[in-house]
């Protein structure tokens, strides 16, 4: 700003506290005696000085590159409200479910709730892996002929927060491998616990992680073949970011591969309800899986728990690490040191979402999150884009070949105010493609592609 446009600014000040009209200087000088001659000091103000500790930052933070994906984006939708007001933003980025819990879940908990103010009905705390009814009806909903019990299953707060008890199960002395694109979470709490090197710039990738790229040219499967041997896979199936399902043979390869290698596939079934094919439901169906993997998932996606929180981690009794100790007993040590258990209303809730009714409820609601992937996946196929997943997926994966993924997320939030997430925010191979999330109110979904058409048409 110019000399010349500060002088009004200066002027209004001198002017607000003198007063413009109403100044008397001979008032002024009678009241006050004036000296004739003075000097004028300037002192500088002292600089604060600001306390620290001589506690070091945890470096392993300090080599992540910027805020976790979806706070970014949840970021960068507040400026663009401050810019725009008035504006009716859809949200179709982060994968949030919108539609109500349906009541016979809602009930159960809400029961659960009442009887706590009763001396009949109220407990303290539980036992940090669950409580067994709940343990139970998992394994024989999910695991039924599979040879997972319910002592195999650890009750949580959620697959994202299993995720990071793993890690610190595992610990920092291993080496990590990843679907690329992948769910951000994997990487990030590699990084934090110290299994990786620095953040390589030029290729967008941290070190010492095996990246799998998965790609419309493979199927979205890496080529295990020109895949590295870390101790510990990463595999989310269906796969969130791309919707990509893995085949029955592809899993199969991977177990195979996890044994040769002697590696612990930590496998993420957190859509596995949305499956409508013949693919795998568990890694669990797959011969030999109880020896290498772990499985984690959640309610979150299936009856609207997103808020409520509550999943689960199953972790076979015949997975062993090196020295021959079960895994099953580490990581029952993590979870009493870390966590006290699910919330026991949120636990009936989830009792209530595996009875007849219950099961039936969220099949309807996953019906209905497929309907509005399907409107997305018209939409963009009548626009002669390349679009993949939506068939076992709430994620629709389109391709902007030649683009940068984050140019794209800028242009559709700046011209249709809608949000969706930039591929690139999942991994190097998710740049040009940009995720559409099918969680949204029906009305919401059929404007957004409205807008998408007269964007794109």
């Amino acid at each position: 700003m110019s000399s010349m446009q500060l002088s009004p600014s200066i002027s209004s000040s001198s002017s607000a506290i003198f007063g413009q009209k109403s100044f008397n200087s001979r008032t002024f000088r009678d009241s006050i005696p004036l000296k004739r001659s003075s000097v004028c000091k300037c002192v500088a103000t002292p600089e604060q000085t600001v306390y620290t500790t001589k506690v070091a930052r945890n470096g392993n933070l300090a080599k992540l590159q910027a805020g976790y994906l979806f706070p970014e984006i949840a970021r960068r939708r507040g400026a663009h409200l401050l810019k725009y007001p008035d504006a009716q933003v859809i949200s179709l980025g982060i994968g949030d479910t919108t539609e109500p819990i349906p009541d016979v879940i809602t009930s159960a908990m809400a029961e659960r709730a009442r009887a706590l103010s009763t001396l009949e009905g109220y407990s303290g705390y539980g036992a940090e892996q669950g409580e067994n009814k709940l343990r139970a009806a998992i394994a024989s909903t999910f695991y039924k002929g599979l040879g997972i019990e319910e002592t195999d299953v650890f009750v949580s707060d959620g697959a994202k927060c299993d995720i990071t008890r793993l890690q610190i199960l595992f610990g920092s002395n291993v080496t990590m491998a990843v679907q690329d694109p992948s769910y951000p979470a994997y990487v990030d709490s590699s990084v934090i616990m110290g299994q990786t090197g620095q953040f390589q710039k030029d290729v967008e990738k941290f070190g010492n992680i095996e990246y799998m790229r998965c790609s419309p040219e493979n199927s979205f499967f890496p080529d295990l073949s020109t895949t590295t041997k870390t101790d510990i896979i990463f595999f989310c199936s269906p796969n969130n970011p791309t919707g990509a399902t893995a085949t029955r043979e592809q899993l199969t390869q991977l177990v195979q591969f996890a044994k040769r290698n002697g590696s612990i596939i930590v496998y993420d079934s957190a859509y596995a309800m949305y499956i409508s094919d013949d693919s795998p439901r568990s890694i669990f169906e797959i011969p030999g899986a109880k020896e290498v993997a772990i499985e984690t998932s959640s309610f979150s996606k299936y009856a609207g728990f997103t808020g409520v929180r509550l999943g689960w981690t199953a972790v076979p009794k015949e997975l062993l690490f090196s020295d021959g100790f079960p895994v099953a007993k580490d990581f029952n040590r993590i979870f009493c040191t870390c966590f006290n258990g699910a919330s026991n209303i949120c636990q009936a809730g989830g009792l209530a979402c595996l009875s007849p009714e219950g099961l039936s409820a969220m099949q309807d609601v996953i019906g209905f999150y497929k309907e509005n992937t399907q409107i997305i996946v018209d939409t963009f196929n009548s626009l002669g884009f390349k679009v993949y997943g939506g068939k076992n997926a709430p994620y629709v994966w389109v391709h902007f070949p030649g683009q940068s993924s984050w140019d794209v997320f800028a242009e559709i939030l700046e011209k249709t105010h809608v949000v969706t997430t930039p591929g690139s925010g999942f991994g190097p191979g998710g740049e040009g493609f940009i995720r559409v999330s099918a969680f949204g109110h029906r009305e919401n979904v059929l404007e957004a592609c409205r807008r998408f058409k007269q964007l794109y048409k």
